[in-house]
């Protein structure tokens, strides 16, 4: 490349979640000047080609191949071609493996072009309605209970709407985690979006638990899931407010009784009463329980 030698170009190409008409052009224009197109599965992209007359020669480029055949991928781009990725359905890279291909070719120096288009998370996110500016993309959801349980957990606090891709197998227990952990939020179940049978139900997540597994033991449940929960509600942050007040006190009346042991000498003291100071205790309570200001300040005062 640097010496004047042909230069080849990654592209990542996005195709759709669904529906074939959702392909963008500049998709299109990249699968029919590509020199090979790799794909996470090459019945899928091969109907995808099929469907617009497009004649590749198409490789198999998945999960189990590509920290194999990355760096023989890579050799098509320095010796001047143009390599076109696609993934099953929707951006490549985003929960597979084209996010370790992108980073290999960057590694070596080597031109990627990133064509934007459809992706599963981010149209549920919008077709959940739920009104959170901020939403966190999770990948596909844990396997394990107490992995679904210690997630749910850790992103309790996130004032963001949560999204995970998850499979329809596994998706009642998944709502069941959801209840269990979040029952004050509403989730979505956006099912087979833009295609033909797509479904948003969208409700309060004991109830489309409920529905999940009534249609689990009658029919199954199909089709591609993205599971969007929605963000903290009014009801989730008074409750974590008013466990936080009740937690503080406690501690409060410890200190001011010198039951803390070594944490009541800590800071400027009262010497007098062996106990800290007003302001020293209201930042100390702030501090760990994340409650405002004025609330710490008051119950440091033992209001």
């Amino acid at each position: 490349m640097g010496n004047g030698g042909p230069t080849g170009s990654l592209v990542i190409c996005p195709t759709p979640i669904g529906n074939l008409r959702d392909v963008t052009q500049r998709s299109l224009e990249a699968l029919r000047s590509a020199d090979v197109v790799c794909a996470e599965d090459t019945r899928v992209t091969g109907r995808l080609l099929a469907a617009y007359d497009i004649q590749k020669r198409l490789e198999r480029l998945d999960e189990a191949a590509i920290s194999k055949e990355a760096d023989r991928i890579l050799e098509h781009v320095r010796s001047g071609q143009r390599v076109v990725f696609c993934s099953d359905a929707g951006m490549p890279g985003v929960s597979d493996p084209g996010c370790r291909l992108v980073r290999a070719a960057q590694d070596a120096g080597l031109p990627v072009e990133v064509l934007p288009g459809p992706s599963a998370g981010v149209t549920a996110y919008v077709a959940s309605g739920f009104t959170n500016p901020c939403f966190y993309f999770g990948g596909f959801f844990p396997r394990k209970a107490q992995d679904r349980s210690r997630l749910l957990e850790g992103l309790k606090a996130l004032d963001a709407v949560l999204v995970f891709y998850e499979s329809p197998a596994r998706l009642v227990s998944s709502l069941q985690a959801a209840a269990e952990s979040l029952p004050e939020r509403e989730v979505a179940v956006c099912r087979e979006l833009t295609k033909l049978h797509e479904e948003v139900y969208r409700g309060p997540a004991a109830q489309v638990r409920d529905e999940f597994a009534a249609r689990a033991q009658k029919e199954g449940v199909k089709g591609e899931v993205v599971l969007v929960i929605d963000g903290p509600c009014a009801a989730e942050w008074d409750q974590e407010r008013a466990a936080a007040l009740v937690a503080a006190r406690e501690l409060a009346v410890r200190l001011r009784a010198g039951q803390a042991g070594e944490a009541a000498g800590a800071g400027e003291v009262d010497h007098a009463a062996g106990t800290p100071s007003s302001k020293d205790l209201a930042a100390r309570l702030q501090e760990e329980f994340g409650i405002s200001r004025n609330d710490a300040y008051e119950i440091a005062l033992g209001r």
